[in-house]
């Protein structure tokens, strides 16, 4: 049989054109006997590495290439021949790319002067080809050019060959077999033409010449091949592809190397940098211990020649705290006492339990990986840094792949198929959370959808096939690769959709694959929430506390934390944490890396939580097999609850080395994707019970430490959280007006909203006063109350729609002199009828002209006044307006602010909820274990954690506080209506209370929210 290698041919990274993944195609051409397969994307390199892993799986050779169609000539293959080819490649790309708008590119002949040199040219020509591009072709390639025959069993084969052979021999072009593949098997043939809809935004039946006319463009057996093809047609693409010699493993990456001064080496300058932290951090002297960690770790970085790395990011840090932005590096970096000394992280190693290897082996032999939380407000300062520093040419950030969700897909295959917008909407709020396995039909037929229907049918099998597809690329949160050549010579730069941002077209598992350089420069909300509260403090009380000066250890500060008073607070705000702390109890900081790390999807998948629990209050013993196992596990009472711990535990009981314990780690973390995890549950066996451990024991830890999973989270990690955790309960503590008013400055972030945060800082005494024109600024403000104590202003952030501009220019207007009236304030702020109506339906005009009726009258009078007038309205007459009801007051303020400090909705409708039997939060915490009760509440949260098993938490608020209800996936699935539409939900269900922590458990869910007519009340869902 011929031999055969498929020379042109799309993964899914062709976004709308490719219907199969690398993976697949590979397969694929390995089953059908190809000697090659090239992944040709659209000017694009994005699914090249994907192609490079499924290319070692199956053994069958990758050659990288991409297809071009130019705006003035002929459409074409460039295939790499050497890695001059693949750099000429990844330049061509860049600039087409870079050239256009996001998702598209522009290249033309003159791009191509070069030849691209290093390249094999295929020239795909039309239904009717124009020779002009031929000779084109020839003349700018030569013998690196072919002219691609591609046949798809139309009905004119035999003539399209002859044609072409005519052509190639006019031109004295060699012609050559190639497939235009955009799939691995003829079934994808239907989502091949519904991404051909979605792409071009049109229905499938209006789709006419845009879609194949049959499913030949498929990765076809050899046979099928030979009975279309001439045999030197397809010889010659084995040929082309014993030629094309490049491997992507050639690629080499260099570290930025200007950091470094004259006259140093890049260790030399780390060294001395490290020795200058040394002093700073340890004034009184470096601990021996310390001291010797931080001698292995510069050992092993110069090894490995990571120095210009580390450098980078003491940089970029060293920029940030130039210009007062808090920041912290976090994440396995924290396992690093040269990161501590250079002030990247802030995880003490003396107080720590470090373990090196989990962020830097020799074994592994990668580039470390370090993540620095940034203000998020501040975060872009720090990004165009990075961009003057090192240029466009040699920063980027990673890209990220968007994958096909439930309600993006169903979205989009609907509106291919014709379905009316109303029903592409309510299919995409039921599809939301469709995993593509379970049934809808109950769901559907709520929503009056047949779901025997062939059109809905149809609708859901491609839904299903289209799941998790790449739909297109965006941009990293913040993983800039940083190089020391034009990143263009190693991957593909293009625009971003935000301006003034680039991206490398390879998203962050391919960076890991290819080994490249990323420092993750993230957002983190509570940063700009800690460095506001601090800044309100050093204005209002002249206190000037740091992060690092707030007095440690504070006993009311962890008094506040076990009795789970931690709205607001970073990390331990939600509703599981909350539920966890009254129980764990904390008492110091390595209690709060415990309790950050303990309510995570690892410990509790690996039933570590609970024996950590009665371990802690005394209810079971702590036993240790072995002294070398209790230095590992003492400080977690014998129960694994970290990632290092583990490693340590392999290290120490299996005899493993340091760099082999971490690849356990990333077994561990990929065994429920990919398996790989017996050959070291072989070796663990083996290794403890060589040391005296009995195969009982051995088995046990094995299980636990497959029950980590894909969470295990890292001690590292959580100790850097843990720092900006006690930060912000201790604010909260001690300074609470300071804190809520940062807080809602620094929104939208973290579990509660704007209503939640003021509430509870009402509940804690503090004054909130009413947004004011008079008195407020854009942000909340802290103002004196009668007690001497911090009053809260709001500011006019909270009024939604209004605009920052127009609440500058009035501040700016009122520190001249104050308003006197409401004509006042309009002409001298110039702020138009939509702001005007803004301020008087949120109440914002009180103080100038009374309650909200006479605001809007007062508005609605207000002209454009010209110079010759003056700024004085004529003077009308005095109206009687009647005054706002509490009613009125409170629907009107939760629709303009989100949120009220009159009454709470629930008081209002009390009596009506007394009478049917719902009761209040309050009397719900005098009820006895296992009581049936009646609530009702407004929806604040739906949360549903993966760990859960598909029970969601909602939490419901009422006038005197948070009720948490357990809605198991029954009873979800029972009534769904209520439970995800109800913004006022009733509940009934079974009262728990143990250990102080009460929950309600859902039997039956009512949507009340009629009751509250037309209240705007939101909530956070699925965050």
């Amino acid at each position: 049989m011929n031999a055969c290698a498929e020379l042109h041919c799309l993964s899914n990274f062709s976004f709308g054109r490719g219907a199969s993944s690398a993976r697949e195609l590979f397969e694929r051409a390995k089953a059908c006997g190809y000697e090659a397969l090239a992944i040709t994307d659209e000017c694009s390199l994005a699914g090249i590495v994907r192609a490079l892993e499924a290319s070692r799986v199956t053994g069958v050779k990758l050659i990288v290439g991409a297809e071009f169609q130019l705006d003035d000539g002929p459409r074409l293959v460039l295939l790499c021949e050497t890695k001059a080819g693949y750099t000429a490649l990844c330049g061509l790309i860049t600039r087409g790319r870079r050239a256009s708008a996001k998702g598209t590119y522009r290249l033309h002949r003159a791009d191509l002067a070069d030849g691209a040199p290093g390249t094999f040219a295929l020239w795909l020509p039309g239904r009717v080809p124009d020779p002009a591009h031929g000779r084109w072709m020839r003349d700018t390639f030569g013998a690196r050019a072919w002219l691609a025959v591609e046949l798809h069993r139309g009905p004119d084969d035999a003539r399209r060959l002859r044609d072409l052979q005519r052509l190639g021999h006019d031109l004295a072009l060699p012609l050559v077999a190639a497939g235009d593949v955009h799939m691995h098997v003829r079934r994808r043939l239907a989502l091949r033409r519904t991404l051909t809809a979605i792409h071009h935004r049109v229905p499938i039946a209006e789709a006419g010449a845009l879609i194949f006319r049959n499913g030949e463009r498929h990765l076809r057996r050899r046979e099928a091949l030979a009975a279309i093809y001439p045999a030197a047609l397809m010889q010659e693409s084995v040929a082309i592809a014993a030629r094309c010699h490049f491997h992507l493993d050639e690629l080499r990456y260099r570290y930025p190397a200007e950091l470094v001064p004259a006259g140093h080496s890049a260790g030399g300058w780390l060294r001395q940098l490290t020795e200058q932290g040394m002093r700073w951090r340890w004034p009184l002297g470096v601990p021996e211990k310390v001291r010797a960690q931080i001698e292995h770790e510069l050992g092993l970085i110069g090894e490995l020649r990571y120095e210009s790395y580390f450098l980078t990011v003491h940089d970029i840090v060293r920029f940030a705290r130039s210009r007062g932005i808090l920041c912290q590096g976090r994440g396995s970096a924290a396992n690093s006492a040269v990161c501590f000394a250079l002030g990247i992280t802030e995880v003490d190693p003396a107080r720590m339990n470090l373990l090196v290897e989990r962020f830097i082996s020799k074994e592994r032999n990668e580039p470390p990986d370090i993540d620095v939380d940034f203000e998020h407000e501040r975060r872009e300062e720090v990004i165009q840094y990075i961009y003057a520093k090192y240029g466009r040419e040699r920063a980027a950030l990673a890209a990220t792949v968007i994958c096909y969700r439930g309600r993006s897909a169903v979205r989009d295959v609907a509106r291919a198929l014709g379905l009316p917008s109303d029903q592409v909407d309510q299919l995409s709020g039921i599809v939301g959370w469709w995993d593509g396995q379970t049934s809808l039909d109950e769901r559907l037929r709520e929503h009056g959808f047949d779901p025997h229907s062939a059109v809905l049918r149809r609708v859901l099998k491609l839904t299903a096939e289209l799941l998790d597809m790449p739909r297109h690329l965006s941009q990293h949160v913040g993983g800039f690769v940083i190089s020391d050549a034009p990143l263009a010579e190693l991957v593909p730069v293009e625009n971003a959709a935000m301006a003034e941002r680039t991206i490398i077209q390879w998203d962050k598992d391919d960076l890991d694959t290819m080994r490249l350089l990323k420092v993750d420069c993230l957002a983190l909300g509570m940063l700009s929430c800690v460095r506001k509260c601090l800044d309100l403090l050093r204005a209002h009380r002249g206190q000037d506390y740091t992060m690092a000066t707030l007095p440690a250890e504070d006993p009311a500060t962890y008094r506040m934390i076990q009795r789970a008073d931690t709205v607001g607070v970073f990390q331990i705000e939600s509703r599981a944490q909350m539920a966890m702390l009254p129980r764990h109890r904390p008492e110091n900081f390595y209690d709060l890396v415990i309790q950050v790390a303990i309510v995570r999807p690892g410990p509790i998948q690996g039933d570590m939580v609970h024996p950590y629990l009665r371990r802690r209050r005394g209810e079971e013993p702590v036993d240790y097999p072995s002294e070398d196992l209790k230095a590992v596990f003492e400080r977690t009472l014998g129960v694994p609850l970290f990632q290092e711990q583990v490693m340590k535990l392999a290290i120490v009981a299996a005899g493993y080395t340091a760099g082999e314990a971490d690849q356990l780690r990333r077994a561990m973390a990929a065994w429920k994707r990919h398996g790989g995890m017996e050959h070291h549950r072989e070796r663990i066996i083996r290794g403890m019970l060589e040391r005296g451990y009995t195969a009982e024991f051995a088995a046990r830890l094995f299980e636990q430490i497959k029950g980590f999973g894909s969470y295990g989270f890292p001690e590292s990690h959580a100790a850097s959280f843990a720092g900006i955790v006690y930060a912000s309960c201790w604010l909260k503590c001690h300074e609470p007006a300071a804190f809520a008013c940062a807080l809602l400055n620094a929104q939208p972030m973290g579990f509660y909203g704007p209503s939640q945060i003021v509430q509870d800082a009402q509940r804690h005494g503090i004054v909130v006063r009413p947004v004011d024109v008079r008195h407020s600024d854009w942000d909340c403000t802290l103002e004196d109350d009668a007690r001497g104590q911090s009053a809260l202003r709001l500011g006019l952030r909270q009024v939604r729609g209004f605009r920052r501009d127009a609440a500058e220019r009035m501040s700016a207007a009122r520190a001249a002199r104050a308003f006197v009236d409401v004509v006042d304030l309009c002409t001298r702020t110039g702020i138009d009828r939509r702001q005007q109506s803004l301020l008087a339906e949120a109440g914002a005009l009180r103080g100038l002209v009374g309650h909200r009726h006479r605001a809007k009258w007062a508005v609605a009078g207000v002209e454009p006044q010209l110079p010759l007038f003056g700024h004085d309205s004529p003077a009308e007459a005095h109206l009687v307006l009647p005054v706002p009801s509490v009613a009125e007051n409170l629907h009107a303020d939760y629709a303009r602010t989100g949120l009220s400090l009159g009454p709470h909705p629930l008081q209002l409708i009390r009596p009506r909820l007394r009478a049917a039997r719902y009761a209040d939060s309050r009397s719900l915490r005098g009820q006895p274990h296992q009581s049936p009760v009646r609530a009702a509440g407004l929806v604040t949260q739906r949360q549903r954690p993966q760990t859960a098993s598909g029970v969601t938490f909602i939490t419901i608020e009422d006038e005197h506080g948070f009720i948490n209800v357990v809605v198991w996936s029954h009873v979800a699935e029972r009534q769904r209506r209520a439970y995800l539409e109800a913004s006022l939900l009733g509940v009934e269900g079974q009262w728990e209370c143990v250990d102080g922590v009460s929950h309600l458990i859902a039997r039956r869910l009512v949507d009340m929210s009629a009751w509250l007519g037309t209240l705007d009340s939101r909530s956070r869902d699925f965050h």
